[in-house]
């Protein structure tokens, strides 16, 4: 018998809103400036996940702030022009909510991003509890943000299912005890989400609907 889907919590960034673009974009633009020539655009895949900080200790220790301040505000002024949903995204979205799923965003990034994002979506109403950056201590894999967003809904980890595009998705599922699906649309390729072993692949968001019916067991 398929997994009992009652929950879904999302990664938004790479999983929901197509940022891909963008956030390669603000690192090339940052770290080109600090280090012409370095980076490319392959060199930046890795970046996309972890929160801006880790990712800018890791770079350059020294001048964490700074490099932050000019991501961030590069990052908001071309937010809206290199942004936009996945296909279908508000549609099964809508459809899941119907069907009387509990869903939340979980993700990596600062509130104020997420709501920018979803604002450009046709997304009103859909989820009932939105975990930022903002709202933890500790950001995915670690299990806060997963867990303070099932507290928040009511939710059984068991019947729940984080999807992601990322290891930090997969990662943090497992370690609150939830089931796992990943996008195959995420920039990093399906071969490599394949490799974290999530419970799930999508290769479209519609597989969804029939994950929430109960049609597909878990791998």
């Amino acid at each position: 018998m398929a997994n009992k889907i009652e929950t879904i919590l999302f990664d938004f960034d790479g999983t929901l809103f197509d940022t891909n673009d963008l956030i390669i974009e603000t690192f090339m633009a940052v770290l080109g400036k600090h280090f012409p020539g370095r980076y490319t655009r392959e060199d930046c895949l890795p970046f996309m996940g972890p929160p801006l900080r880790e990712t800018f200790e890791a770079l350059a220790p020294e001048n964490v702030d700074q490099l932050m301040e000019e991501y961030v505000s590069w990052n908001l002024e071309n937010h809206d022009r290199l942004t936009s949903e996945f296909p279908g995204v508000s549609d099964v979205l809508k459809q899941l909510k119907e069907r009387g799923l509990k869903m939340a965003i979980v993700s990596t990034k600062r509130n104020r991003t997420i709501h920018r994002g979803l604002g450009l979506m046709d997304a009103d109403g859909i989820f009932d509890v939105v975990i930022g950056l903002d709202d933890v201590t500790h950001a995915k894999p670690h299990p806060e943000p997963l867990q303070k967003a099932m507290d928040a809904l009511g939710a059984n980890p068991a019947t729940t299912l984080m999807v992601g595009d990322n290891s930090h998705d997969i990662d943090g599922g497992r370690n609150a005890g939830t089931l796992t699906a990943g996008v195959a649309w995420s920039a990093k390729g399906r071969a490599f989400m394949e490799s974290l072993k999530p419970d799930y692949m999508l290769d479209a968001i519609e597989d969804l609907l029939e994950i929430a019916d109960g049609k597909v067991r878990a791998q």
